[in-house]
């Protein structure tokens, strides 16, 4: 994990599914562990996505408040 993943994850936005549009810190975590289940994406959003799992999971969304703040 680097910083620019972490500012990533408050800047990308979600191309498909449900949650279409929305900020990938801004998934709820029913949806990362569904996506953790049936298998991430391959690629960038992938990793990305399982990192955000692995926050939500150890309780760590509070990290990214002050990358939401500096954008």
């Amino acid at each position: 994990m680097q910083i620019p993943d972490l500012e990533r994850l408050v800047t990308l936005s979600m191309p498909f599914g449900k949650y279409k549009g929305r900020i990938i810190a801004d998934l709820p975590g029913y949806y990362l562990n569904w996506l953790a289940r049936e298998g991430f994406p391959r690629g960038e959003l992938g990793r990305l996505l399982a990192l955000m799992h692995e926050m939500d999971h150890n309780g760590l969304r509070g990290l990214l408040e002050p990358l939401r703040k500096r954008g």
